[in-house]
């Protein structure tokens, strides 16, 4: 009888720039992620003056009330860690059990965040075509390295994994995250059979799959477990009414804590009888069932 291989699932806690460029407050987070039972606290790495163009840098937010600076790329620069931060704050997680890691958006990043040696890196939706990027991750660095595939098509997912793939041993270092890229985004448009898709196109060609999720609540997230899901990513605040455009897709102390006290019962729940009647049916057995 087939029974899929189910493991713990990891649980993501991707603080992003939900910090709001406050060093204090990513500590906290990453200390409130370790005591709702996160496995990862997860960062980003960005440098706007490479990633973005003279245009894109110097015009307004598209949502000025959103934003920490006078233009976009003074938003995204008051939002950044320098490498030295990002080092305090992987020395910080560990200290305290858990591990960290970072989605990385151009090369200079991607070079910075190599040095620090996490156990992954993550390539965002918006970045996974980025050949040179994905090249710096393949050649140059041994962790595994996570892509979300949100806004993807499946002739482009393909040739990501064939990009990756181009040697025997990079097939086990590559995770491939279901996902739709909308902040937050319906349960109509989670789409959560794509993590089948992946399944059936990509499972022996990667080491694992993966879902991000942008919707509210976590019951999806379930029910991402069992489809096959085995790192579970959710973006992760302190309070979802804070100013930045990522909070409102975010799941607070209380959310992140059901979700992975949930994920974990479920796993626990996903096996079959080690034998036709459990000791615990066989009191009610010999006091209710009735032989005719």
């Amino acid at each position: 009888m087939f029974q899929f291989d189910y493991q713990q699932p990891k649980v993501i806690a991707e603080i992003g720039c939900n910090h709001m460029g406050d060093f204090e407050i990513a500590k906290t987070l990453i200390r409130l992620a370790k005591e709702c039972g996160a496995d990862y606290a997860k960062f980003q790495k960005r440098n706007p003056k490479e990633l973005l163009s003279e245009q894109q840098y110097n015009a307004s937010h598209p949502e000025p009330w959103q934003s920490y600076g006078e233009t976009y790329g003074q938003h995204r620069e008051y939002l950044e860690f320098n490498i030295e931060q990002h080092q305090q704050l992987k020395t910080y997680a560990e200290s305290i059990g858990i591990g960290y890691s970072a989605s990385v958006w151009d090369i200079s990043s991607a070079n910075d965040i190599i040095k620090l040696q996490p156990d992954f890196i993550k390539i965002p939706s918006a970045c996974n075509l980025n050949m040179q990027l994905l090249s710096v991750l393949r050649d140059n660095y041994q962790g595994d390295v996570h892509i979300s595939i949100g806004m993807t098509t499946s002739a482009e997912t393909a040739s990501i994994v064939a990009f990756f793939n181009n040697t025997p041993e990079n097939k086990n270092r590559l995770i491939l995250y279901s996902c739709t890229s909308g902040y937050p985004i319906k349960f109509n448009e989670i789409c959560l059979l794509e993590i089948n898709k992946l399944y059936q196109n990509y499972g022996d060609k990667v080491k694992a799959i993966g879902f991000s999720g942008h919707h509210l609540g976590i019951a999806t997230d379930i029910a991402a477990y069992t489809l096959g899901a085995r790192w579970i990513e959710r973006h992760f605040t302190q309070d979802r009414t804070w100013k930045g455009t990522d909070h409102a897709a975010s799941l607070e102390v209380p959310g992140l804590q059901k979700l992975v006290r949930d994920l974990h019962h479920t796993f626990e729940a996903l096996q079959y009888k080690e034998k036709e009647i459990l000791d615990v049916e066989t009191v009610q057995r010999n006091k209710l069932k009735n032989n005719g």
